[in-house]
């Protein structure tokens, strides 16, 4: 791909059906849960992508057998009931958030050595309340740098389970993963909350992968979660559903040119918090439907203003963000301070490149307000940040003269997006 790509203005509104690859969320989640199975597990629609690149990887390096179709979106992974077949492993998580917090889990349940690393910002990303959680339960953690970051080794002898406190004020990322093994812990494992826990959402979708493939996590009080030892997943056929993160550029493409987008197997039935950024959208004065099938929305004339907590879809601020100029009034996002320790620093990075491009923008702590004005052409700075590309490739579509710089980040988790953007605005030209 080009280290830049300009973005075309549309004078008409957009008019496409379109078809978005795998949830990474759920493509991750299923990898490992399926290396947990006793037996072949199929994930059909899977994502392929940077991020599921190295979670397949680490999982081949640890011993698995994993088949991967790119052309077919599918995955072959071979269980073994809980075993991890390596004693030893160097293992490479990229920018993963997720490779990282739940490879590191996986390999806990093993016996033996195995060192983990990714690149320069994912040594900045935390990871000390899982490391915390596993030392205290027997694992040996092993720091070459700063204690709670990368890289690290873990001399493993099994997961004890039992009781956990852990705080998740910056990722749930680590409570997902402490879920996702505990079947296998040696007793039954509670894991309680300390203060906040931030995209709450995401650990619903643990808990629907987890009983898809026959798992029961229960919740006996508000951030409290249990789960039974000696449970075992069980290999399946598994389609994954379409990401919503990924389909709410789109979606936000009608709400911003007061055109028609529909997302197709984009259900009524979504386990992903994500698929609720169409009620936000419906808050600005978009027409929304959700059906079993698809999901569409269709733009009003002018966008409104509004002012929205997003913690438990944080992973959407820059795509609100990116259409928010074009509101008759501010947006006001509240309640994501935790996004600063994502794959950049995103509160900053989507102020400063709105500011570039020459709104008026106030900066809080946890979020922004964004008024509305006329936008000047720029360069936009992606931060190999996937959702900095995605986000103002949609403000691009209503405002002459924005170029997405390094548009190639887009690879962490949806690498054929401008294809598929691009062909939404060729369909709405005809």
């Amino acid at each position: 791909m080009e280290h830049q790509i300009a973005i075309p203005t549309l004078n008409k509104p957009i008019n496409a059906e379109v078809e978005i690859p795998g949830s990474k969320s759920i493509t991750n989640r299923a990898l490992l849960v399926a290396a947990l199975a006793q037996g072949g597990s199929t994930l059909d629609n899977a994502l392929f992508s940077d991020d599921t690149h190295w979670f397949s990887t680490c999982l081949q390096q640890l011993g698995f057998s994993v088949s991967s179709q790119p052309e077919a979106a599918r995955f072959r992974v071979t269980g073994l009931g809980g075993e991890i077949p390596a004693a030893q492993a160097d293992l490479f998580v990229g920018n993963a958030g997720t490779a990282a917090r739940f490879i590191t889990a996986l390999v806990a349940l093993g016996q033996g050595r195995y060192r983990l690393d990714g690149i320069p910002r994912m040594r900045e990303r935390p990871m000390g309340e899982l490391l915390a959680v596993l030392q205290a339960a027997g694992t040996g953690v092993d720091f070459e740098g700063q204690p709670g970051y990368m890289p690290y080794t873990l001399h493993s002898r099994g997961f004890q389970g039992g009781p956990i406190r852990l705080k998740a004020n910056q990722t749930s990322q680590q409570v997902s993963a402490l879920l996702l093994i505990a079947p296998y812990a040696q007793q039954d494992t509670t894991i309680e909350i300390e203060g906040e826990l931030v995209s709450r959402a995401y650990i619903d979708i643990t808990g629907q992968v987890m009983a898809d493939f026959g798992i029961q996590l229960t919740e006996p009080e508000p951030n409290r979660f249990f789960v039974k030892a000696g449970q075992h997943y069980q290999a399946r056929h598994y389609p994954v559903e379409p990401d919503a993160s990924n389909a709410s550029y789109f979606l936000a493409a009608a709400a911003v040119t007061g055109g028609r987008v529909r997302v197709k197997h984009l259900s009524a039935r979504s386990c992903q918090g994500d698929a609720h950024f169409v009620e936000i959208l419906a808050a600005m004065g978009c027409q929304v439907q959700v059906t079993d099938s698809y999901t569409e929305v269709i733009g009003p004339e002018q966008l409104q203003g509004l002012e929205v907590d997003m913690n438990d879809m944080s992973d959407l601020v820059q795509t609100l963000a990116a259409i928010a100029p074009f509101a008759t009034s501010p947006v006001t996002i509240r309640n994501v301070e935790h996004i600063r320790y994502k794959e950049t620093e995103r509160i900053k990075a989507v102020v400063t490149e709105l500011r570039r491009l020459g709104a008026q923008v106030e900066e809080f702590a946890d979020g922004l307000k964004i008024y509305p004005g006329p936008l000047q052409p720029a360069l936009i700075e992606t931060y190999d940040d996937h959702r900095m590309a995605m986000a103002f490739a949609v403000t691009g579509l209503k405002s002459p003269g924005l170029v997405i710089n390094r548009p190639d980040c887009t690879r962490k988790t949806f690498p054929d997006f401008f294809t598929h953007f691009f062909q939404m605005i060729e369909g709405s030209k005809e």
